[in-house]
């Protein structure tokens, strides 16, 4: 099969389209023949070298696909040849095949085409694992959202507001702040020009990209029994944390990690993503935000438009 290597660790142009060897399926697997996948902040991290796959998991990029079942171990039950679905995948997605536990395989969304479902298994199961089995959003609440314009965050405002919550974003510029608005942001902060803290004043639940340059701030805007969730470091790794603050909220702060769980705990969120998730999707409450499908084999070119911060929601590779 192909798929797309790194060459060295680098720009967008390390990214190279060859034949690589197929997959082989293990038990309790299934093998997936790729309609596409779906760019994340993640891949171009492993592109420039710090964000190895876990150990096991394929060395291609991308978290997650979807396509049609073309083989499965015979433990599999759930699921049967010729099936169309979508993966939350450790790895291996801009590939033509690719070979992922059962577990984290969801059915293609009932309304959503098959090359559009790439872009909700790994946007879906970050943002529910953190707000709705985690932090448990309710309604009535107020949740901010770093990163407003990006994949996790057009997904997060809708599932917000479907939760019934105030939903308020911060993004770069104020025509990215007018389409998270469209989305259902109720309070926009355009982070260059505005302080959250003094926009947002209080919240509820924090859904946080930036880790290290944002925490304080993050504490400080925090609400009482707030909750904190840290998924990215764009704006590093070490900060100094006010436990007076923490302690006086009775809040939490909280990091996590999506790849590097255990499968038994992929396939939870799994389940309650299809479980909690997926209805909204069928229902329209939430719509997949795809900016633009270009082929897998130009994956440098998606890339490139990612390093430029020119994408609002998704891009997708489409085989």
């Amino acid at each position: 099969m192909r798929a797309i290597t790194i060459r060295e660790y680098g720009g967008p142009d390390v990214l190279e389209w060859t034949e690589v060897s197929d997959p082989e399926i293990g038990p309790g697997e299934v093998l997936i023949d790729v309609a596409a996948s779906a760019l994340n902040r993640a891949d171009v991290i492993q592109r420039k070298g710090f964000y190895n796959p876990p150990p096991g998991a394929s060395p291609y990029p991308g978290l997650e696909c979807s396509g049609t079942i073309i083989a499965k171990a015979d433990d599999v039950t759930d699921w049967n040849i010729g099936d169309e679905v979508c993966a939350l995948l450790a790895g291996g997605g801009y590939a033509e095949k690719v070979a992922v536990p059962a577990g984290q395989v969801l059915p293609v969304p009932k309304g959503v085409d098959l090359v559009t479902a790439a872009s909700l298994p790994e946007i879906a199961c970050t943002v529910w694992s953190n707000i709705g089995m985690i932090a448990k959003l309710q309604a009535g609440e107020t949740f901010l959202i770093h990163g407003g314009a990006g994949g996790i965050g057009t997904h997060a405002i809708q599932l917000g507001k479907a939760l019934g919550a105030t939903v308020a974003v911060t993004a770069g510029s104020d025509e990215r702040l007018r389409r998270c608005a469209e989305l259902g942001a109720d309070i926009t902060v355009n982070y260059r020009t505005q302080d959250f803290v003094a926009e947002v004043k209080q919240a509820d639940v924090i859904l946080d990209n930036m880790g290290a340059a944002y925490l304080a701030r993050n504490v400080d805007v925090l609400a009482v029994h707030g909750r904190l969730m840290v998924i990215g470091m764009q704006g590093g790794t070490k900060a100094e944390l006010d436990l007076g603050k923490l302690l006086v909220k009775k809040a939490m702060v909280m990091g996590t990690a999506l790849r590097s769980r255990p499968i038994e705990e992929k396939a939870e969120i799994v389940r309650s993503v299809v479980a909690n998730v997926w209805p909204l999707v069928e229902s329209g409450e939430i719509k997949p935000v795809v900016q633009d499908v270009l082929p897998m084999a130009g994956a440098n070119e998606a890339h490139r438009q990612l390093d430029e911060g020119r994408v609002f929601g998704k891009l997708l590779l489409r085989r």
